[in-house]
């Protein structure tokens, strides 16, 4: 796992933002007075734990109330286990015997090793609580997985008031030794800023983010988004452990409250002003919002000015940070820096860290895949309440063969691809793949198993690159590439569907022939044996749908992979297709050569009604497209 977290560029990243924090921080270390420096490392502190909610936040989609819990629970840690034995026996008389005489003490080279020690300590502790508790939170999605962690939040900090022997309860931990300074803080904050930056830029991460543009499309091409996003999870908890554990021996007096709604609103401010899906906006957003929030505090005692004088303002900073939200949302919903990184930002940055830029692969020839086996689909239905959406329908699909699936709309083709492709669950009948059966096989496992598609109405990762949507489907597939040479297959990739010029685009930018293009250059990157379109040339001129059927018939001539096409034009479907199967409420009413169908009576019928099939013949390649 490990190895899918190494990505260039994560360093220059995490180094264009720390070494000017470090340096101003340095500074400040040395000129400022002891009340500035305190507020300069709260500021350091916030960082990381605005890293530990946007590790997950940011690269899942999902709004997490419960990080803070993490930051409790850990801080109640390495608080219980540092207080000196004799405030132990006075503020926690009635602590276990082990742990009230516990010490952790240790000197090495002359430096005391205790907060580290302690600090591991509490946050192994932590990590493994929180991967425990998101093995269920990971199978949720959406609003669910928000509440869920809304009441893992409440849950904790019942918890907490309620150990009483080991917190004091709702009464605050005295005692805890104070060791975090400005340096010490800056080193951690180097620590979870690689941390975040490895992750997110790390094919893992690209899977997950993935998932947060479109959960559908990221199981087609092989995502497990749960496994995703209980990696994401467990990595943020560990963050805010030790943000928890800094926040607790920089203060030295907390209560459970410290660790609850307020921290957690501030947080979710830092994350939105910054930018949710950026490492680099959370970063950003941490540094403005502490300030605003010192500038504020300091406020509420007085605001005096030539025209205006008030003793007292009572909620000022909770006012403050709302109306930051609303101007945040209101003039830039994706926050200062959106989904970029500060390195994005800058021009060249590429060559800055001798990074190259990307080069398609010469002279890869696509790998033409064995012409064994079979596709097949028997007797298959699919029910939505009364409604037989599918209805005991068959087909099968060889290598090397290009099969079209046609029918009026509502007929259950779209249906019928996603019966095969696991994105829907199958009432009836079996899918065989290659002699193995595959009917209740989760989707991202039957495209791992080489089966990849295309939707009805394309569902790119539109906030990604180009190259990334076909890097994710790369590395979903379980493709074991170094950083480089995965590039350069998926710039080859594109390259063959013509879109390897818009590498570095947002793929919600192109032009919906492209995004067409790109959708398939994607599936591609699972080395199909078998691809299932959903009206690849919907939307298409006459023009983009004849290059379009020289690119499906040379992928079937190079590669030699099973075409299943879904389309309403049927001067494509009789020109493309070596056989066609035709649908008709759901059930399989012809199958045969493209010729064949277009005089069969029943197709005629299903097309035009009983009547108009009695004077009009059936549709034929010369009438073009067949419209809904």
């Amino acid at each position: 796992m490990m190895g899918r977290m190494i990505a260039p560029g994560a360093l220059a990243g995490s180094a264009l933002l720390f070494v000017p924090i470090a340096i101003l921080s340095l500074i400040g270390w040395q000129v400022l007075g002891n009340a500035q420096q305190g507020t300069l490392t709260h500021m350091l502190i916030m960082i990381v734990a605005v890293l530990a909610f946007s590790s997950f936040t940011g690269n899942s989609g999902i709004l997490s109330f419960g990080h803070a819990a993490f930051m409790g629970l850990s801080a109640h840690i390495t608080g219980a286990l540092t207080i000196p034995q004799a405030q132990k026996a006075i503020f926690l008389p009635d602590l276990p015997a082990w742990l009230a005489d516990a010490d952790f003490h240790y000197m090495l080279l002359g430096m005391d090793l205790h907060f580290f020690i302690v600090g591991l300590i509490a946050v192994v502790i932590v990590t493994f609580v929180a991967f425990l508790i998101g093995i269920p939170i990971s199978r949720l999605g959406g609003p669910s997985a928000a509440i869920a962690t809304l009441g893992l939040l409440i849950i904790v900090y019942g918890v907490i008031v309620g150990a009483r022997d080991f917190t004091r309860g709702s009464q605050a931990l005295i005692g805890v030794p104070k060791f975090i300074d400005i340096p010490t803080a800056l080193v951690f904050v180097a620590i979870a800023l690689v941390v975040a930056r490895t992750f997110r830029d790390s094919l893992s991460g690209l899977e997950l983010r993935a998932a947060r543009e479109d959960e559908p499309a990221a199981r087609a091409i092989g995502v497990n988004a749960h496994a995703r996003r209980l990696l994401a999870w467990t990595v943020s908890a560990s963050l805010a452990a030790l943000a928890g554990v800094l926040l607790a021996h920089f203060l030295g007096v907390y209560s459970p409250k410290e660790f609850y709604f307020q921290l957690t609103f501030a947080i979710l401010v830092m994350l939105i002003v910054g930018g949710m899906s950026s490492v680099s906006g959370a970063v950003v957003g941490a540094i403005l919002v502490t300030a605003m929030i010192e500038i504020l505090r300091k406020s509420e005692d007085y605001i005096n000015t030539a025209w205006f004088q008030e003793p007292t303002v009572f909620g000022l900073t909770d006012i403050g940070l709302s109306l930051a939200i609303l101007g945040v949302l209101f003039w830039r919903r994706d926050g200062l820096f959106g989904y970029r990184e500060i390195e994005e930002l800058a021009g060249g940055w590429r060559r800055w860290f001798g990074l190259k830029v990307h080069e398609a692969e010469q002279g890869a020839a696509p790998v033409r895949i064995q012409q064994e086996g079979a596709l097949e689909v028997r007797h298959v239905a699919k029910v939505f309440g009364g409604l037989r959406a599918v209805d005991d329908a068959s087909l099968s699909l060889k290598p090397g063969e290009i099969l079209g699936l046609i029918g009026p709309n509502g007929s259950g083709k779209t249906t019928m691809l996603g019966c095969i492709s696991g994105a829907l669950d199958i009432s009836e009948g079996a899918v065989n793949l290659d002699g193995h059966d595959i009917t209740q096989m989760p989707a991202h496992q039957i495209a791992r198993h080489r089966v990849g598609r295309s939707f009805q109405n394309i569902r790119l990762f539109t906030h990604l690159t180009c190259i990334e949507n076909v890097k994710a489907a790369l590395a979903a597939s379980g493709t074991r590439l170094a950083s480089a040479q995965m590039e350069q297959r998926a710039l080859a990739l594109m390259a063959e569907l013509g879109v390897a010029d818009y590498a570095e685009r947002r793929a919600g930018t192109l032009a919906y022939g492209l995004q067409r293009r790109l959708e398939i250059a994607r599936a591609l990157a699972l080395e199909p044996r078998y691809l299932l379109l959903d009206e690849p040339a919907a939307g298409m001129n006459e023009t983009e749908s004849d290059d379009l059927l020289k690119i499906l018939a040379g992928l079937r001539d190079s590669r030699g992979l099973g075409l299943l096409v879904v389309d309403h034009d049927l001067r494509l479907i009789m020109r493309l297709c070596d056989r066609v199967v035709v649908l008709n409420k759901g059930q399989v009413i012809a199958e045969g050569a493209p010729e064949e169908v277009q005089a069969n009576p029943d197709v005629i019928e299903a097309y035009l009604g009983k009547r108009r099939a009695a004077t009009k013949t059936a549709p034929h390649a010369t009438q073009g497209r067949e419209e809904p």
